[in-house]
């Protein structure tokens, strides 16, 4: 992989760890998916931000369990779900299309059973910091 796509990973890893950072505060902006497409970057771009990434207290709260043993908590679920929920009604109302209005539609159907039969459910870990 050239040098100039390796570096637009570590960029764009960057740019989604810093509003995933935001999601943390405001919760419009999910976290958890912006934190699992920096990941992602990182991988791509450098394994040396790769390790600091995956050292971090944030990569280790947010994506660790995630990462390791395809779960998440309720709430990171239900963050992630009314999210996309969001960004889908967007074109949803405004398209009047009734082919993409039902490809949005099982679209949602299809991401809740995902995240209901696929993702397991953990508990909260409460962290003594």
């Amino acid at each position: 992989m050239s040098k100039i796509i390796k570096f637009l990973y570590i960029i764009i890893g960057f740019i989604a760890l810093g509003f995933g950072v935001l999601g943390l505060i405001l919760p419009v902006l999910p976290t958890t998916p912006l934190l699992l497409l920096a990941s992602f970057c990182f991988v791509k771009g450098s394994e040396r931000f790769e390790h600091w990434f995956k050292g971090t207290k944030l990569y280790k709260r947010h994506l660790e369990t995630f990462v390791k043993e395809r779960a998440m908590t309720l709430k990171q679920k239900l963050t992630i779900l009314l999210f996309a929920d969001v960004m889908i009604a967007i074109p949803f109302f405004i398209l009047e299309s009734f082919l993409v209005r039902g490809i949005l539609v099982l679209i949602v159907f299809y991401k809740y059973y995902y995240f209901i039969y696929k993702i397991k459910t953990v508990r909260e870990v409460t962290s003594k910091t």
